[in-house]
């Protein structure tokens, strides 16, 4: 793997996580709260989401790695649970919204990485090297957005699958569960690195990754 493809494996990664975060801070303000918008995180610049952690070191080391799972996150948009009308089914719904976003870029991607071999052209070496590196932009897209939309599902606090699954959950239980959120990143840490009984997070991962990808085809 060489420096090009390592810088454009993160940049594709960093700006998918900033929309996936956008996109929560969206539907937020359309559902009353404001707070993301009136904090200025309602914009595609990375200087207001990058997270030193998370959003570089975190993925860089994945990918220099070889992992098959690649994963990172930008710094999580401000939300007021209080400013929102229909309390728990309202925060769900702006948790769906991120792995929304990346399932959405991924479709689009893959769609797009179909159709540039139809402009191909086999006596056009320019045109062919174009068509080339269009070809694996949208391929590397596809993927990190397939992988980042089920990583943000999983059911584990404070992931974002975690707030649509606490809405089978009577009040009581939810509250309980959400309130790891706060050990959540070492727990899923833990889950990715150590299989338990046989389990193994970074398997299940790539198992609903590849199912995904031969379902779009890339």
């Amino acid at each position: 793997m060489n420096i090009l493809t390592i810088i454009l494996g993160l940049i594709i990664l960093v700006f998918s996580a900033i929309l996936h975060e956008v996109a929560h801070g969206w539907v937020a303000d359309k559902l009353g709260d404001p707070t993301a918008r009136l904090a200025g995180r309602l914009t595609l610049n990375p200087l207001k989401h990058i997270d030193p952690v998370f959003s570089i070191l975190v993925p860089l080391l994945l990918i220099i790695s070889g992992s098959p799972v690649i994963f990172g996150g930008a710094k999580p948009v401000p939300i007021d649970e209080f400013n929102l009308k229909e309390g728990r089914k309202d925060i769900a719904l702006v948790a769906l919204a991120g792995p929304l976003t990346n399932v959405l870029l991924a479709i689009i991607a893959s769609i797009i990485m179909h159709i540039l071999p139809l402009f191909g052209s086999a006596s056009n070496q320019f045109l062919g090297i174009i068509l080339g590196f269009s070809y694996y932009l949208f391929l590397t897209i596809a993927q990190y957005n397939i992988l980042l939309a089920i990583f943000n599902l999983l059911p584990i606090p404070p992931l974002d699958g975690s707030k649509v699954f606490s809405l089978i959950l009577p009040d009581r239980e939810a509250r309980a569960y959400l309130s790891i959120g706060a050990i959540g990143p070492m727990l899923i840490l833990f889950l990715l690195l150590f299989p338990i009984g046989g389990f193994s997070l970074q398997n299940l991962i790539f198992t609903i990754f590849n199912f995904t990808r031969n379902l779009l085809g890339v």
